[in-house]
């Protein structure tokens, strides 16, 4: 019943539509390229379907659950956000960090666009950043003493980060 009633209002619909297009005439023009040779169109047998189906059921074989843990409900979520918007002291502050966020990557946005329109400098940049990982893997990860230097260094960074140095 709703796929006749579907049917007629797409027919309706397409009646419509035909009768407010003003009627343009109309050329049939077709480039054949001699370079190119016509190749018959594909036909898909239900064999490979079959064969395409029963590999991809194979490999993605997806069991659901009612486990209320793993999906959290947008009530809970947006009741945890206003917690912890409320909680918050500087209300000002974290808006104003947040819009000169989005300022920031707006900005950013432009510039590497700039930079993208010059027209070597792209490729110059990556060679200049294959360049300096090239030097970082050799001075940093490569042998074992610069790994634990690395490491300290990193440490040393989080304890002046959280103020406990």
């Amino acid at each position: 019943m709703t796929t006749t009633a579907y049917a007629a209002a797409t027919s309706t619909s397409m009646a419509a539509t035909a009768v407010m297009l003003p009627r343009l005439p109309t050329v049939t023009t077709t480039a054949r390229f001699s370079a190119l040779p016509n190749l018959p169109a594909r036909s898909f047998s239900t064999s490979i379907k079959q064969v395409s189906e029963s590999k991809r059921s194979s490999l993605f074989q997806i069991k659901a659950s009612e486990d209320a843990s793993s999906a959290p409900d947008a009530t809970e979520l947006f009741n945890d956000l206003k917690e912890k918007w409320d909680a918050l002291e500087n209300k000002s502050t974290v808006i104003i960090y947040g819009g000169g966020a989005v300022v920031a990557v707006w900005i950013s946005s432009i510039l590497i666009g700039a930079v993208n329109s010059v027209p070597l400098l792209p490729k110059i940049l990556e060679l200049v950043g294959l360049g300096y990982t090239a030097w970082f893997v050799y001075r940093y990860l490569l042998f074992k003493s610069s790994r634990k230097e690395l490491a300290t260094d990193i440490e040393s960074i989080k304890k002046k980060i959280a103020g406990t140095e």
